[in-house]
């Protein structure tokens, strides 16, 4: 898997990497996968969260965005799978998920999956967002 490159940006995404052992992003081709994006202060280290949830929302699509811009991506507008992990999962939850994916994909509805959950990593996460983007590199 020498070919593959793995990315992770500063502050959680370093942490993470030395203290869980995973990046947060992976280049593969044409592709580039993003690992499960909480609702951190992505300059956070151990990672600091809001208590509400549509914060957390918010915060965990702008951690993608960041993710991809490290990993050589133009940014989120690239994404076209969205898989996210609920451990609550109710009409405002729903509600918040669109909001965002209106706001961060004003041209185009990447496909999205949502998945119930009993809990996510950390305790204090309300959401985890995994996305896969289409970045061609040019020859």
């Amino acid at each position: 898997m020498s070919d593959l490159q793995y990315f992770d940006y500063p502050g959680f995404g370093k942490f993470a990497r030395e203290n869980y052992g995973y990046s947060q992003a992976v280049r593969v081709g044409d592709r580039i996968e993003i690992s499960g994006q909480g609702g951190w202060d992505p300059d956070s280290a151990p990672g600091v969260f809001s208590k509400d949830l549509k914060t957390q929302i918010a915060q965990a699509f702008a951690n993608i965005n960041l993710a991809l811009k490290t990993a050589g991506g133009k940014g989120i507008s690239q994404v076209y799978r969205i898989n996210s992990y609920h451990p609550n999962q109710t009409p405002e939850a729903y509600r918040f998920m669109k909001e965002n994916l209106e706001k961060w994909f004003p041209d185009h509805r990447p496909i999205w999956t949502a998945v119930g959950v009993e809990k996510l990593a950390f305790e204090e996460m309300l959401i985890e967002i995994e996305a896969v983007a289409y970045d061609p590199q040019v020859s």
